[in-house]
């Protein structure tokens, strides 16, 4: 897995010639990236959302379109809309934003369930039907999408089933003093996005897309993946635990990280630190857990704390066991 490390590593390193001192946050976007899944970002205004989303797509050099959610937003302004030609005496099909490699949907929050739901189809299944007929989106397919978690006032929040669909919710955070003297000094003449270079073919991305599959899974972690979001929804306070989709989202995620990190293996260590961006939007926490002010977060480390560590060993660390495939 060296090959799909070093490329990562490329393409998290000309990232950051834009997003200063979020390497975690970029990391996590690149396994979203060779997982083909989506990803919610959600933080406050002004932290680099929409930037992170054009420093992806310039350093890939796919093609990219920014949607604008708003509660005017039609369905058709994002999937498109057939239209007569008065000429051929024929309906031609006007491609909607949503079609394009990497999408960028802007405080998809604002726009009403209606339009809201316009995505679900093509974040599911690749394809968009529009008057009964069936076309496939460009490959590969991914929706950056953004929210305020802040301000509600004229918002719709997203309904479970849509949430259900980002393969990571992630947060980008206040930038450390350092890091935000050092994004000051960056574009005191222009800003740095607008010199990105692409450094990442579309074919090397699915090419890495295709590896990621290998990397190794062991029995004992695919039943601590399962522990973990059985006790999602076993727990006292949650109303709705996560989905048989989430179990295959933290598998997933975990092959990328562990291809990211140069290992054809998942240890522990991986299903530990993506637990959260994975599964914590898919759980409903209930109403009287609410009431005592505990969160998605909270109740994620309390059952990582109870579900026990596959391999653990007083004293000793988790160690692989070969598979007889890879010998």
């Amino acid at each position: 897995m060296k090959h799909v490390q070093d490329i990562a590593q490329r393409l998290a390193a000309n990232v950051e010639k834009v997003i200063i001192g979020k390497r975690a946050a970029v990391d996590l976007t690149l396994i979203a990236l060779l997982c083909r899944g989506h990803v919610l970002l959600e933080d406050v205004p002004g932290v680099g959302k929409t930037t992170l989303a054009k420093a992806i797509a310039r350093s890939i050099g796919c093609s990219f379109k920014r949607i604008q959610f708003t509660p005017d937003l039609l369905p058709t302004d994002v999937s498109g809309v057939s239209i007569f030609n008065q000429k051929s005496g024929e309906f031609e099909f006007r491609p909607g934003p949503i079609i394009a490699n990497l999408v960028l949907a802007d405080e998809i929050n604002r726009a009403t369930p209606k339009t809201q739901s316009a995505l679900l189809e093509s974040m599911e299944e690749g394809q968009l039907t529009v008057d009964g007929i069936t076309r496939p989106l460009p490959q590969p397919f991914i929706v950056l999408a953004t929210q305020n978690p802040i301000e509600y006032e004229g918002t719709f929040p997203l309904p479970e089933a849509q949430l259900d669909r980002f393969l990571l919710r992630i947060t980008l955070g206040y930038p450390a003093k350092a890091d935000e003297l050092a994004i000051l000094e960056s574009q005191r003449k222009a800003h740095p996005i607008d010199a990105l270079e692409q450094v990442v073919t579309i074919e090397e991305l699915q090419q890495l897309q295709a590896e990621i599959r290998d990397v190794y899974v062991d029995e004992q972690i695919k039943e601590y993946i399962v522990a973990i979001t059985t006790a999602t929804r076993n727990n006292s306070d949650v109303y709705l635990g996560a989905s048989p989709r989430g179990s295959l989202a933290l598998y997933r995620t975990a092959q990328a990280l562990a291809a990211l990190q140069g290992r054809d293996y998942v240890i522990p260590d991986d299903i530990k630190v993506l637990v959260k961006p994975v599964l914590a939007h898919r759980m409903i926490i209930s109403p009287a857990a609410r009431i005592r002010n505990i969160h998605a977060d909270e109740l994620i480390q309390q059952i990582l704390s109870q579900v026990p560590v596959p391999g653990a060993r007083a004293g000793r660390r988790y160690e692989r066991q070969q598979p007889a495939v890879a010998q």
